[in-house]
């Protein structure tokens, strides 16, 4: 099965431009009315901190377990093309999935992998897929579930 949340860059420019046009629009009401002194200031830091909230949170999810190995990807929606600094991706042999947990925290969700290593040892990969659809999360949740269970009926069988 192959999912990825593609289609919500858009959505995510957008809302990056609209809080450049509030920021401005602010600043210029408050440098204009004087309504708070050093308005401008907290304008900028609001829009600092909301700019840091949707950079951690608009990440791009890919995943593919088609194959032999299930292919998880996360990277950065914005300058993606051409700075690829945030990617996280993980190819695992299906049959080294042990486990997985899906955290839905308010503003943030997060998708935890857990691989068994050649030494038996459990090692796991976090991936942040807040900007998934519940559909889709629905759909990565059976087809862990599938590959989970396939895992444990080889090792009883």
């Amino acid at each position: 099965m192959r999912t990825d949340n593609r289609e919500i860059k858009n959505t995510i420019i957008s809302i990056y431009f609209i809080l450049l046009v509030i920021a401005v629009l602010l600043a210029t009401v408050f440098r204009s009315f004087r309504l708070v002194e050093g308005g401008s200031l907290y304008v900028l830091l609001g829009l600092l901190v909301a700019v840091i909230i949707v950079h951690f949170v608009a990440r791009f999810f890919e995943y593919d377990s088609d194959g032999a190995n299930v292919i998880i990807t996360n990277s950065g929606l914005i300058l993606n093309d051409h700075f690829n600094y945030r990617e996280n991706k993980v190819e695992v042999p299906r049959e080294k999935l042990t486990g997985y947990k899906i955290s839905n925290y308010y503003l943030y969700k997060n998708l935890t992998i857990y691989t068994t290593g050649s030494s038996g040892s459990i090692s796991n990969e976090s991936f942040n897929i807040t900007l998934l659809k519940r559909k889709k999360i629905r759909y990565v949740r059976q087809s862990l579930k599938k590959i989970i269970k396939e895992n444990k009926s080889h090792k009883l069988g």
